[in-house]
């Protein structure tokens, strides 16, 4: 299965899919993904792009965490 996804793609969605991205999103400071209640809440509307913006992360930061973990992020 191929490991892809898109920045604006909602991040419950991604999850779901991949649940290995929680792990990654925490590392790189999305620490409230692990809240109870969140991921099913916030996380049907967040995106990847738009976490980046909220916590000022730059997008190749978050590019280099997925990509070393053998996922491909589409534009």
């Amino acid at each position: 299965m191929s490991k892809t996804f898109r920045l604006d793609e909602p991040v419950f969605e991604l999850v779901n899919r991949h649940p290995e991205v929680v792990d990654i999103m925490v590392e790189l400071g999305f620490r409230d993904i692990t809240k109870p209640g969140m991921l099913q809440t916030a996380g049907r509307f967040m995106t990847l792009s738009k976490g980046m913006k909220l916590k000022r992360i730059e997008p190749e930061t978050v590019r280099r965490a997925f990509e070393s973990r053998g996922f491909e992020i589409i534009e």
